[in-house]
Order: C-alpha cells, then sequence, then structure tokens
C-alpha cells in the first residue's frame, strides 16, 4: 500500500457545487431502451469534454498537478511489465492520456509505443519531447476499438486506469483479446469497488441527513471478484490478478474534490444530478472529518487499484499437465 501526502498544498475552503465527480453544465438525457446493446451507465461524451477541459485549463498546468495518482499506478504497472522477459517491437497503450505508462518504456523494452485515448486533447497534452520510445497517436474511442486497430495486429496492449468509464466492460475485454496477436500480453490496471469509499459514505450520510435521501455521486466500479471471470470470458490465458490501494492525504474533502476536478474525473453517470446543496456538502466535510480524519487534521482517500495480466492464446503457450498425470505423490512432499 502506498501512502500519499500533499503537503505542499494549502488547506483552504472552496465554494463548491459538487466539484468531485460534479456533472458538466447540462444533464445528460436518459438511455434509450429501444437501443440493442449494454446498458449505458456513462455519458461518454460528457466525459470526453470534463477531461478536454482538463487538459485544457490553465494550458494543462492544473492537469500535470494532479497526475500524482495515475504516475503511481503506472510506475507499479512498468514493474509489472518489466518482470516479463520480452521485448516488444511495438505496444498499444489503451486510453493513455498524455501517456502516463508510455513516458516510462525504455527502448530496450519497447520500440514503439501507439497512445489511444478518446479525449484529444489530453492525448496532445505533452509533447514528443518527454518520451524516450517512439509514440503514434489516435483519437478514438477506447469503447470501439476496432474502429482504430485491426484485429490481430498488436504484440501488447496495456491499460492504466482508463476501463472504469466503459460502459460495456466484458465487451471491452473482448475487444482488446481479438486484437492481440496470438501469445499477446494484455496487462491493465483499474480502479477498484472500495475507490473513494470515505469520500462516497460521507456523501451519502450527509444527503440523508439534509435532503432525505441519496443520489449517485461517485461512479459505480467494478468488484475484484468479478475481474478474473470477465477476463476468463474473454478468452484470455494464464491470468494473473492482483490488488493494491494507493491512499493519499489532502488537507480537507475540498482539496479532494478539486483535485479530482482536475483529473477529469467528474461523475458522468446518466441521470445524475447537476449540483449538490451547499449545506450537503459542508455536512459531508464535517461527517468526513469525523470519521475519518486524521489526528494532524488531514483526510485520506483510497484508491483502490486492480491490476490484471492475460494471454490471447497460442499453441506454443506452456499447458496444463492432463489430470491424473502427476508422478510425485503430494503426501511425500508435505
Amino acid at each position: 500500500m502506498s501512502h500519499i501526502r500533499l503537503s505542499h498544498r494549502l488547506c483552504r475552503f472552496h465554494d463548491v457545487h459538487a466539484r468531485s465527480f460534479a456533472a458538466i453544465s447540462s444533464s445528460s438525457p436518459p438511455p434509450s431502451i429501444n437501443t440493442v446493446g449494454p446498458y449505458q451507465v456513462f455519458d461518454r461524451n460528457a466525459k470526453r469534454i470534463q477531461r478536454d477541459r482538463a487538459a485544457l485549463r490553465e494550458g494543462g498546468a492544473k492537469s500535470r498537478v494532479v497526475d500524482y495518482v495515475r504516475d503511481e499506478v503506472a510506475e507499479r504497472m512498468l514493474e509489472r511489465f518489466l518482470d516479463i522477459k520480452r521485448k516488444f517491437g511495438s505496444i498499444l497503450d489503451l486510453g493513455s492520456g498524455p501517456g502516463h505508462f508510455s513516458k516510462l518504456l525504455e527502448t530496450d523494452k519497447v520500440t514503439k509505443s501507439i497512445m489511444l485515448d478518446s479525449s484529444e486533447y489530453t492525448l496532445n497534452r505533452d509533447p514528443d519531447s518527454d518520451f524516450e520510445v517512439e509514440i503514434e497517436r489516435i483519437h478514438a474511442d477506447e469503447e470501439n476499438l476496432f474502429k482504430a486497430v485491426e484485429p490481430d495486429s498488436q504484440e501488447a496492449v496495456v491499460s492504466c486506469l482508463s476501463l472504469h468509464w466503459v460502459n460495456d466492460l466484458p465487451g471491452a475485454l473482448v475487444q482488446i483479446q481479438k486484437s492481440l496477436k496470438p501469445d499477446g500480453l494484455f496487462l491493465g490496471a483499474m480502479f477498484g469497488g472500495d475507490t473513494l469509499f470515505e469520500l462516497r459514505t460521507s456523501l451519502q450520510l450527509a444527503e440523508v441527513e439534509r435532503e432525505g435521501g441519496i443520489s449517485p455521486h461517485v461512479s459505480p466500479m467494478t468488484d475484484t471478484r468479478d475481474i478474473s471471470n470477465l477476463l476468463g470470458r474473454a478468452g484470455f490465458t494464464m491470468l494473473t490478478v492482483d490488488i493494491d490501494e494507493v491512499k493519499v492525504a489532502y488537507p480537507s474533502m475540498w482539496e479532494l474534490m478539486e483535485d479530482l476536478q482536475d483529473m477529469g474525473e467528474g461523475n458522468v453517470v446518466i441521470g445524475r444530478r447537476n449540483a449538490i446543496h451547499r449545506d450537503t456538502l459542508i455536512a459531508a466535510s464535517a461527517i468526513y472529518n469525523e470519521l475519518h480524519g486524521s489526528e494532524d487534521g488531514s483526510v485520506p482517500a483510497t484508491f483502490q487499484i486492480i491490476y490484471m495480466i492475460g494471454w490471447k492464446p497460442a499453441p506454443t503457450q506452456p499447458k496444463p499437465l492432463e489430470r491424473g498425470s502427476g508422478k510425485v505423490n503430494l503426501k511425500d512432499v508435505l
């Protein structure tokens, strides 16, 4: 578990209206019940607009300040990537953002990284000089991968904290698997269901107290128990799934909410409310401090991270022995 303390930030009060996972200026329409396909949970267009705005704010300066969670997770992903004793000609960095993972790559491991992201301004936020490997950028929707890449074309696909905004996660994993060459690698990291539980519970308790009910302000995320099953259903083999946490200390709930907005992590759940009453936010801040506050006055925020590795099947891959073919008695070993 990692702890990040934002000691450089000033403890100040922000007059915010749902700045944590806040809706953009207009609410999204309800999903159509007559469409064929997965149920629409997120407004992908609203998410693209949020991330574009975050990348453009102050010329990208504010966006760079709040890269700390994605940069930390990218470094942990790289450790897992380096454990794989193979050199790749190219990889596809799916939902790359400005290149949190690709910036860490070196030419002795990868020659080229293809960065794909739905937010054009986020994708092009940082110059090529920040990368050691060759970079190609593709502006495309991660949910429609085959509009940008061909099946059976990628040596490896990596994804650093982007899949939690995909409406059809099983379908996205199937597309990733089909885009890989035989024996191709998928390495991903996504937020787990316990992410920001402190903020979620504080907002819910405050809303019940002040308004007599609750509405979603923190987006639903995948339960860690489902990931292995989803990877298997998508056709991946030799699965590895592990869970970690990144804890960040903030001066108060208000700084957390501001940073989430600057990250482009505003709420885009379809049917969301446009704003939270100011009295409710003040109550939520008090509850947050009471339930989770530290002795030094700071408050923690937990980001649960699910890391996953899967391989596309190939005849050359090692296979388990047939049942009953073992030659060593387990009793002798124990």
